[in-house]
């Protein structure tokens, strides 16, 4: 069971702390199920017989002994408390660190919005049952078991109340219970269905609203909203069942003891106040199988929670370290392509087919194709964000599955075709790769990036605020920043996705100019699909349903490869200069 494997992998630690909560959860329930005796006590020897003062020093030690079940069911809520927190905190930890190692290959199959629920919901499920179960079900068994004992000591006659409604009790809320299970299961997947239909249309706003979507967006939130809500209805009425089913339980069983022990009474074999004293211990037994039964209510919302929470667990990442990972290589910045092939999983055909080049230190090498082509699949086996199905990439002639994974991560400056910024400063956006960067290194980076002149500009110039994604500021200067944010690493391959599509003409070759001398000694790839910004390339690629139908400088392709022809020919209808 999943709920049992994450409890003993990540609650195991606690269990010293889990240990003393047992300790005095058994010390408050001892208290507890001591007072109806002392009561009985006070009934038949001090009120019945009118001795006033064993009434006070009773009442007293009453009192005495409900101050130390309040004071140790504290302590024992405290650590419980404690002990469920360090574990929500250990889970969502190991979940983040286990979401870090994945490539797109996993996050693709769970999605992120399956994964944030994960982390955040899943995990508050399975922290709330273990809050509750420090707090109410350990006392709950204790009080059970005390409390039959004591009762039966009291009174063994009036014991059959006990053998027909604790059964009744168990049988009848195991069987809501039962189908509590499906419920919740399907609950958990719809609020998965929500939180990604709200997250696209968020993300998505601008779109939505340019295409004046609004109506159909809206139905299709209330479509997913509704599902959830009548799945939530659907359960909620079964937990509803489920109390006014064990008060029916405690009342009629209450009715049930008042009515032999009246009877027992009469006949001289039971005293008034063990009659007081047994109803007392009935109540609080059948509350404890409430407050057991509160606690099953949610062992299913958990027990879906935590298979969720070990699916993502137990993935293991496809991008995973080699055995013996090779830590130290010679510092050369060269990129080769051995007859690679790439295919995504599922999918009928390949991506990539035997794809060979070499980029050596100081040359650059551009990617140019139509859309879908594959240019972004081949750049991104270069940071091992995919492995190749066939062949090999290397990266100073060591295949990068046999590279340790931050070594080869220290050697590529990857700027994504979709440019992302972190929540925080444009300082901190920066140093993301190389935290101890100097001030003047971060001004540099943005120079030959062409960001100076705009982060200057800027109300607090380095230490001005960006938003989460980089959303207050405009795509150009996202692509000029996540450009500077390479630059800053200096790393031996720099890999330009698609990195100046944003740009004007003139700001793409001002940082076209400006760069070339920082990346000098360094192997560049470039894909882009305006031709000026790599017509000086060393060498081109021309990529064509995945295939290399075309590779050589800019001036030899034109005569020899009709699909660069082609590009060319439609740039320059456009109106755009490309170089001869």
């Amino acid at each position: 069971m999943s709920l049992r494997r994450l409890l003993r992998s990540h609650l195991g630690p606690y269990g010293k702390l889990l240990g003393v909560v047992v300790i005095l959860q058994a010390i408050q329930a001892s208290a507890a199920l001591t007072l109806p005796s002392l009561n009985a006590d006070i009934i038949d020897k001090g009120v019945l017989v009118g001795d006033n003062d064993y009434i006070r020093q009773t009442g007293l030690l009453m009192l005495g002994f409900t101050l130390v079940q309040i004071v140790f069911a504290v302590g024992a809520t405290w650590y419980g408390a404690k002990a469920a927190m360090s574990f929500g905190r250990d889970v969502r930890s190991s979940l983040f660190h286990r979401v870090l190692d994945y490539s797109a290959e996993e996050v693709g199959h769970f999605g992120a919005p399956s994964l944030i629920t994960r982390i955040t919901n899943d995990v508050q499920q399975v922290q709330i049952m273990v809050v509750t179960a420090c707090t109410m079900m350990i006392a709950a068994p204790l009080t059970m078991v005390i409390g039959v004992i004591m009762a039966v000591r009291t009174d063994a006659g009036l014991s059959i109340v006990l053998v027909v409604s604790m059964p009744a009790a168990v049988l009848i809320l195991g069987n809501v219970i039962r189908k509590m299970v499906p419920a919740f299961q399907l609950m958990q997947e719809r609020v998965d269905r929500v939180n990604k239909v709200l997250r696209e249309q968020i993300t998505g706003i601008r779109v939505v609203r340019a295409f004046v979507r609004e109506p159909e967006e809206l139905a299709r939130f209330d479509e997913a909203n509704e599902d959830l809500t009548e799945t939530a209805l659907r359960t909620g009425r079964l937990m509803a069942a489920m109390f006014p089913t064990v008060m029916f339980i405690i009342n009629a069983s209450s009715i049930l003891v008042l009515w032999i022990g009246a009877d027992r009474i009469g006949a001289g074999d039971m005293q008034l106040g063990a009659l007081v004293a047994y109803l007392s211990y009935l109540i609080q037994i059948l509350m404890a199988v409430v407050m057991a039964t509160f606690m099953m209510s949610m062992i299913p919302r958990a027990a879906v929670a935590a298979e969720r929470i070990q699916e993502v667990l137990e993935t293991e990442t496809s991008i995973g370290p080699a055995a013996s990972p090779i830590s130290e290589v010679a510092a050369s910045g060269s990129l080769e392509f051995r007859d690679v092939s790439f295919h995504y999983p599922g999918a009928e055909h390949p991506v990539l087919s035997n794809v060979s080049f070499a980029v050596r230190a100081g040359e650059t090498t551009a990617v140019v194709g139509s859309t879908g082509s594959g240019k972004t699949t081949l750049v991104n086996l270069i940071p091992r964000l995919f492995d190749p199905t066939v062949g090999t990439v290397l990266v100073d002639d060591v295949d990068v599955r046999a590279l340790d994974l931050d070594l080869l991560w220290s050697k590529v400056g990857y700027v994504p075709q979709r440019p992302y910024l972190f929540s925080g400063t444009v300082a901190s956006n920066l140093r993301y790769g190389r935290p101890d960067a100097t001030e003047e290194e971060l001004w540099e980076a943005l120079r030959v990036a062409q960001a100076e002149d705009f982060v200057r500009a800027m109300p607090d110039g380095l230490d001005s605020a960006i938003e989460q994604g980089g959303s207050n500021v405009s795509g150009g200067q996202r692509q000029r920043l996540s450009i500077a944010r390479a630059l800053i690493v200096r790393p031996e391959i720099y890999v330009f996705d698609d990195s100046f599509s944003a740009l004007d003409l003139a700001t793409d070759a001002r940082l076209r100019a400006a760069l070339a001398p920082q990346v000098e000694g360094a192997a560049v790839v470039i894909v882009a699909q305006r031709v000026s910004t790599i017509a000086g390339a060393d060498q081109i690629l021309v990529l064509e349903d995945g295939e290399v139908v075309g590779r050589g400088r800019h001036d030899d392709l034109l005569t020899s490869c009709p699909t660069y022809a082609e590009i060319v020919a439609s740039q320059i209808g456009d109106g755009e200069e490309v170089p001869a």
